[in-house]
């Protein structure tokens, strides 16, 4: 029949290659999926909510880390510059 193309084409899927992929819940289980795009591992997202406080927190800090701080710069005043004069001199 002349319409069995046109049949067939409306059952394919939107993208016809699959890829395989692991899918990683948050309790660690894991499922093997086929997905459009080439990714080898997903993990679902953590609700932080259901964290106990110490735990989210540590999460937090791990996710945003503080700024590092300011070095002090090193004087030259303690040194004494007539030990170091023989290295100036051709």
């Amino acid at each position: 029949n002349s319409n069995r193309a046109a049949i067939g084409h409306l059952q394919r899927q939107r993208y016809g290659r699959l890829y395989p992929l692991l899918l990683v819940s948050t309790d660690g289980s894991t499922v093997r999926l086929r997905y459009g795009e080439p990714k080898r591992i997903l993990m679902m997202p953590l609700d932080s909510n259901t964290l106990p406080e110490a735990e989210r927190k540590a999460r937090l800090r791990r996710q945003f880390p503080s700024k590092p701080k300011a070095k002090e710069e090193e004087t030259f005043e303690g040194i004494d510059l007539d030990t170091y004069k023989k290295f100036w001199k051709k």
